[in-house]
């Protein structure tokens, strides 16, 4: 009973937002999983089919599940602090296993079909931003799950650490509205400026999009839902300065 008093609660407002992102990202993959499915013929691996696995695999690994990612020292509060570690880098190594088999699959069609390669703004930007994750996801891990890795040391890393996580995610979404545009330049530009279903579904979805990306980042900076520490973490870290400055984690009061 003492502890359920002592776990902080979830702050108002913070679920709704939370259930709106989830219903923005759920909606955007189902968006895209129509534009490839309606307009684009499908979805397949050993076929003319194959580029669209790129779109739908990019959005759902480096939109929604990264997004998640960031959200879960938000939505897991009362959870220690490791478990919510390991739940954040879980997510994101599910999201880059998915987003990896995006870029192969339209490396792949591509060496099919004898397109050239990385010649657009969209793909300099995609493989940024993939290639950041990959660096951004090792870097956690070495600071914040392998074992050793000092307090002080990930202390002074972690401000760098929550920036490249937002920016991370700002760049995933520009990239996707880049890719999007072109996608649809290439495929329908001669009836774009018509107002065709096509267009108009894949404009919004690049809305929703953008909508998605406002949300996460409003929860991320919005300070009164930051996680508070729990007991236990405040008591290892008074311990811990305690130690460093040459006391005995006794002597504090």
């Amino acid at each position: 009973m003492e502890d359920s008093l002592t776990r902080p609660s979830s702050p108002a407002g913070l679920s709704c937002y939370v259930a709106v992102s989830q219903l923005l990202g759920l909606t955007v993959i189902a968006m895209t999983g129509a534009w490839m499915g309606q307009y684009r013929g499908g979805i397949a691996w050993e076929s003319a089919l194959q580029f669209n696995v790129h779109p739908l695999c990019m959005i759902i690994g480096m939109v929604f599940l990264q997004g998640d990612a960031l959200l879960v020292y938000r939505v897991f509060r009362n959870e220690t602090k490791r478990s919510a570690k390991i739940l954040h880098g879980l997510l994101h190594a599910f999201a880059l296993v998915i987003a990896l088999v995006g870029v192969i699959a339209v490396f792949d069609y591509h060496r099919k079909k004898g397109f050239a390669d990385m010649y657009s703004l969209h793909s300099w930007c995609g493989i940024t931003a993939f290639s950041l994750y990959f660096i951004q996801w090792l870097m956690g891990f070495s600071f914040f799950l392998f074992p050793g890795t000092s307090f002080s040391l990930r202390s002074r890393y972690k401000p760098q650490h929550v920036f490249f996580g937002v920016f991370l995610l700002v760049l995933s979404i520009a990239t996707c509205l880049l890719g999007i545009k072109e996608l649809l330049l290439f495929n329908i530009q001669t009836t774009y400026s018509s107002f065709v279903p096509e267009g108009i579904l894949a404009n919004i979805l690049g809305l929703l999009l953008i909508v998605f990306g406002l949300v996460i980042g409003y929860i991320l900076t919005w300070d009164e839902w930051k996680r508070p520490p729990l007991a236990e973490e405040l008591a290892l870290s008074m311990d811990f300065k305690t130690l460093t400055k040459g006391e005995s984690p006794s002597c504090s009061q």
